[in-house]
C-alpha cells in the first residue's frame, strides 16, 4: 500500500492539488493555500469496482464519475473535477501509478471540469500559443523539444488543457507541469545526453526531461492548432484543415475521447470544439514517416508565417 508521510500541495493545470502520493513532476505549492481544487487520495475501491465494473468494459463512466482498473497497478476514480481515489494492487508501483494519476486521471477530471483535455504538446511563440496533435510517435514532444532548443518555453507536455474565456469565448491553453517525456531517438536527435536524464518506469526508452527553465507558467492565448500526420510521402507538407474536418479532428484528437458519450459530454465537447474553430486555424503537418529533422518542421513553420505575414493562421470560419 502506497503510503506517505504528510499530505503535498502541488499545482498543475492552474488547480491546486492536495495528494496522499507523492508527485514529484509537478511545482509546489505553500502547504497553507487557502483553496484546494483537488484531491489525491489512497483509499480501497475493491468492492465499489466489484459492484460497478463489467468485464467487457475498461471503464466505468457516469455523469461526473469515472473508473478504470488496470491489471495488478491499481484501480482509479475520478470524481466531480474535484477528486481522485487511487486503490493499489500492488507494493512498489509508485512510479507506475503517477503515470496514470498525470495522465488519464488528469484527462477525465480535466473533462468534468469542463476544460478541453487535447493529446500533444504546447509551446509560446512570439506570446501566442501553438500546439503539436497526433498519435503516439507522431513527434510532438519531439517537436515541442525542438523549439525549446531554439529558445522558445513549453507550455504542455502530453495533456494540453484548453478553456474559453468568459467574456468573449477565446480559446487559451492552461499550462501543465514543467516536464516532457522523450524518447531516446528523439533525444539523440535534438543532440540531448540520455545519461542526463532518468527513464520512465516501465518504459526503458523514454525518459523524464525536466524544463523549469524553458516553461512558460501562464496560461496565453492559444493561436494554432497543428495536427502531425507520418506518411509515405517522401516531403514535407503543411496545409490547413477547412470545414467540418477540423470539428472531427479536435474530437480524434482529444485526450481519452472515448470518456466523453458516456460521461453525457458531447454537447458540450461539441459547443467548445465551434468556439474553437471559429477562433483559431487548424493544420495538418505531414511527415515522412522515415523521418525529417525537426528544425526542419520549425523552419518552415516559421517561415509560411513570416512569407504570409500571419495571414494562414487566421481562423476560417465556413463549414
Amino acid at each position: 500500500m502506497l503510503k506517505t508521510e504528510k499530505k503535498v500541495v502541488y499545482k498543475a493545470f492552474g488547480l491546486s492539488i492536495i495528494s496522499e502520493i507523492p508527485l514529484p513532476e509537478l511545482p509546489c505549492l505553500d502547504n497553507k493555500t487557502d483553496f484546494i481544487d483537488i484531491e489525491v487520495i489512497i483509499e480501497d475501491l475493491s468492492k465499489l469496482w466489484l459492484k460497478l465494473s463489467d468485464d467487457q468494459n475498461a471503464f466505468v463512466i457516469k455523469k461526473d464519475f469515472i473508473m478504470f482498473q488496470v491489471p495488478n497497478i491499481a484501480t482509479f476514480s475520478i470524481s466531480e473535477g474535484k477528486k481522485i481515489s487511487v486503490s493499489p494492487l500492488k507494493e512498489n508501483e509508485e512510479d507506475h501509478i503517477r503515470l496514470y494519476i498525470l495522465g488519464t486521471c488528469m484527462g477525465a477530471l480535466l473533462m468534468q471540469r469542463r476544460i478541453l483535455p487535447l493529446h500533444g504538446s504546447a509551446v509560446v511563440i512570439n506570446g501566442k500559443a501553438y500546439a503539436f496533435m497526433g498519435n503516439s510517435g507522431a513527434g510532438k514532444s519531439t517537436l515541442a523539444a525542438a523549439f525549446l532548443n531554439q529558445g522558445y518555453q513549453l507550455l504542455s507536455d502530453d495533456v494540453i488543457a484548453v478553456s474559453l474565456s468568459q467574456s468573449e469565448n477565446i480559446p487559451f491553453i492552461i499550462p501543465s507541469f514543467p516536464h516532457q517525456k522523450l524518447w531516446d531517438d528523439s533525444l539523440d536527435r535534438l543532440g540531448m545526453q540520455i545519461k542526463s536524464y532518468n527513464p520512465i518506469y516501465g518504459r526503458e526508452n523514454k525518459y523524464s526531461i525536466p524544463v523549469s527553465s524553458s516553461y512558460f507558467s501562464e496560461p496565453i492565448p492559444l493561436a494554432g492548432l497543428f495536427e502531425l500526420i507520418k506518411t509515405e510521402d517522401e516531403h514535407l507538407e503543411i496545409h490547413r484543415i477547412d470545414k467540418l474536418k477540423r470539428i472531427y479532428t479536435l474530437y480524434y484528437n482529444t485526450y481519452q475521447n472515448c470518456l466523453i458519450p458516456n460521461a453525457g459530454l458531447m454537447e458540450w465537447h461539441f459547443k467548445t470544439t465551434v468556439n474553437i474553430i471559429e477562433k483559431i486555424g487548424i493544420y495538418q503537418i505531414k511527415r515522412p514517416v522515415s523521418g525529417v529533422n525537426p528544425n526542419q518542421i520549425i523552419s518552415e513553420i516559421l517561415k509560411k508565417s513570416e512569407r504570409e505575414n500571419n495571414l494562414w493562421l487566421k481562423p476560417v470560419v465556413s463549414y
